[in-house]
């Protein structure tokens, strides 16, 4: 459905009628990322799902910051009318939306579920590679992100053995526009260390991680459930950064247990 929240324009998914379910979508890729979980998972929650400005059907604007990012996805829980606490699932860049969104509204969180992220913020080199990424991208448009990164974002062989998949998350990837990938980028490279975060969150929260994740490793993971208490930690065998879409099952299963459990 196409959408206006405050600032732009977008596109969103909202599928079944239980407790809410947001799920925030990774750099620079668009809600279609969760694709294999709406159906699969609508049974057990209300699947709320849009795409961050600059990113799909969304209007090419760009973001500012990841507190910003927070700021849409409650601009989106308010237009969908949804009043009740929700479980944001977050996948690298979105879980930095979800720590964001945690600190600005801790009421609106009935529990987390962190994929392939982090809490700490990029090292300088990493914060120099976002620069020379985004100018790549002002130069060449998002095809400069999809040479970059494509690869990295599974599991070898995953990358080496589902060409299928491969092209749709290029498709995806392609579909980003450029003022989207480089005010992400931006946002990516300044957004805060939410390793003091941890210790202040008091919902139930699951992690999932893939142990061939090529742009964050599992160490950070076991930070994040050291930090956060009661937190768990799910390894899915085989998967690499795009774990939801490199083993569906195993991630839907791992999030349909957690929701039982809540």
């Amino acid at each position: 459905m196409r959408l206006k929240l405050p600032d732009y324009t977008t596109e969103a998914e909202d599928l079944g009628s239980r407790e809410p379910l947001l799920f925030i979508h990774a750099f620079p890729l668009n809600r279609k990322l969760w694709d294999p979980q709406f159906n699969e998972l609508s049974d057990v929650a209300r699947v709320l799902a849009f795409d961050l400005r600059g990113f799909g059907g969304a209007d090419p604007v760009g973001a500012q910051s990841m507190e910003q990012l927070a700021d849409d996805c409650n601009a989106f829980l308010d237009a969908m009318r949804v009043s009740r606490p929700v479980t944001l699932c977050g996948l690298s860049m979105g879980g930095y939306v979800a720590f964001a969104f945690y600190r600005k509204y801790p009421g609106r969180v009935r529990a987390l579920v962190l994929a392939a992220t982090r809490a700490g913020p990029d090292s300088e080199e990493g914060r120099a590679n976002r620069d020379k990424l985004a100018a790549a991208v002002q130069e060449r448009g998002p095809i400069a992100a999809v040479e970059t990164m494509l690869p990295k974002m599974f599991a070898p062989r995953t990358y080496e053995t589902q060409p299928e998949l491969v092209e749709s998350v290029r498709a995806m990837m392609l579909a980003a526009s450029t003022p989207g990938i480089v005010g992400a980028l931006r946002a990516l490279r300044d957004r805060p260390d939410s390793t003091p975060t941890l210790a202040e969150i008091k919902v139930p929260t699951l992690i999932l991680h893939g142990p061939e994740d090529q742009l964050i490793g599992l160490a950070e993971a076991e930070k994040m459930r050291d930090g956060i208490a009661g937190a768990r930690l799910q390894v899915l065998p085989g998967t690499g950064h795009l774990l939801n879409l490199e083993q569906p099952a195993q991630f839907n299963e791992a999030v349909r247990d957690f929701l039982d459990s809540l």
